[in-house]
């Protein structure tokens, strides 16, 4: 592993739109997960080698002297430009000491992640969720593992990913998915949105919340679109993009809103939550002065 410098690892947020949350944090940078859909590999994030994990240099001290000096608890979002549970954090274990320190301020936690291993940490995760509000966001592009393994080739399966999120649930944390990037002409198939939303609730998730697209910026686009010939060879997908949405960088389903009709009623008639303000009400309830901050 190696370890590159750091100055700080919490940093404010411009907005609590966000799930609630009102600070950042990476403690690794890069993934090895290999999504070729990654909007963190883009030029503007200056992130070489995107596709290896490198870990912050003397993080956790970091990490407490920044807690220290929060005069208010934090409400931390994790694994907005890295996994905080790839591969070598079994090893490793800088996100669950992580979690120690976050649970010692009284802080809360935000945490994203397409792997399996989070269920290590339900015992921490039950412990902030005490204080301060937990909101677990497992990543599901698709329910059929074999697409999977082709867009995101070296992340664990679905089928392990709804495995965690039954787990999580089932230990009473509020949990759910991250249903994005939704692939146009790959993923965007009234079938295909609602087997996850079938694979959520049979998981007992308590939200969806989707992006019936993807996003492609300098750098990225032409990772993925590469990527997307390689994967997909033969099926003119790389032409498709070009041709429909040029140099976009949001780059919607043509099936948007006939999918977001279909997505909006499989969640209303199973009971989960699909608007953010709702979820970030949800998920802040019974927390004092939090919740009444998150709306200000």
């Amino acid at each position: 592993m190696e370890y590159i410098p750091a100055k700080h690892l919490l940093f404010r947020s411009r907005t609590s739109e966000w799930f609630g949350t009102d600070h950042t944090m990476n403690i690794y940078r890069g993934c090895c997960h290999g999504c070729f859909y990654c909007d963190s590999r883009s030029d503007c994030y200056q992130i070489k080698e995107f596709d290896r994990v490198r870990a912050k240099a003397d993080a956790l001290r970091i990490l407490r002297d920044d807690l220290a000096r929060k005069v208010k608890p934090a409400f931390i979002s994790m694994g907005a430009m890295s996994d905080p549970y790839n591969p070598f954090e079994g090893e490793l274990r800088l996100t669950r000491h992580a979690l120690e320190l976050i649970d010692a301020y009284d802080c809360g936690v935000a945490i994203a992640t397409k792997s399996d291993l989070i269920v290590r940490d339900i015992d921490l995760l039950t412990s902030v969720q005490n204080h301060s509000p937990v909101i677990c966001k497992i990543t599901v592009t698709t329910a059929v593992d074999a697409l999977a393994a082709k867009v995101e080739p070296n992340a664990p399966p679905p089928s392990a990913r709804f495995g965690a999120l039954k787990e999580l649930s089932g230990a009473g944390l509020f949990a759910g998915v991250l249903l994005m990037p939704v692939l146009p002409f790959l993923e965007d198939s009234d079938e295909g949105v609602l087997a996850v939303v079938e694979g959520a609730a049979q998981a007992g998730a308590q939200f969806i919340y989707p992006a019936f697209g993807v996003t492609m910026r300098q750098g990225q686009r032409e990772y993925f679109l590469d990527s997307l010939e390689q994967a997909f060879p033969g099926q003119g997908l790389k032409e498709r993009y070009i041709r429909r949405y040029g140099t976009s960088y949001q780059c919607v389903s043509p099936r948007a809103r006939t999918l977001w009709k279909v997505f909006a009623e499989a969640c209303r008639a199973r009971g989960i939550l699909y608007d953010m303000k709702s979820i970030i009400r949800a998920a802040t309830l019974g927390y004092g002065d939090r919740q009444l901050t998150f709306f200000d």
